[in-house]
């Protein structure tokens, strides 16, 4: 019976167990009024397994509205170290000079290619290139500083 309504092994052993508790606490409630005791039993065995279901449904839903509270965002925390983050990179940037500040500004937060940044701002491609890659390397090292 615990099997049919559970269709878990291990569920089912579990409502078997309760069953049997039950039964043993229960024994001297058992009336004779036309029903055999295997129907008792039965029936306890039955309501065992229905309220492991809905157990697990209760759970389950638990789970899904945990699911519906937490907020997707990032947490407080992880909100004041990135804006802290975001302060100090800013502070490096305007360390460093016009043009190097202007390359990184435009291909890592704008998304430019080099090739429209170098045409903006009427220098080679290679040149580019080259203020981008020192401009990277001094504000790493401004970074760890």
């Amino acid at each position: 019976m615990c099997l049919r309504v559970l269709n878990e092994h291990e569920a089912a052993e579990d409502a078997l167990q309760e069953t049997y508790i039950k039964i043993w606490n229960n024994a001297d409630r058992y009336k004779v009024i036309g029903y055999s005791p295997m129907t008792w039993i039965m029936t306890i065995a039955r309501n065992a397994a229905i309220d492991q279901l809905r157990m697990r449904k209760s759970d389950r839903d638990i789970a899904d509205f945990s699911e519906l509270i937490v907020s997707p965002g990032p947490s407080p925390e992880q909100s004041a170290i990135a804006a802290e983050e975001s302060r100090r990179i800013v502070c490096h940037l305007n360390k460093l000079d016009t043009n190097r500040r202007a390359a990184i500004i435009g291909v890592y937060l704008q998304g430019k290619s080099y090739k429209e940044l170098s045409y903006q701002l009427d220098v080679p491609l290679n040149t580019m290139r080259t203020w981008l890659r020192r401009g990277l390397v001094a504000l790493r090292g401004n970074m760890l500083q």
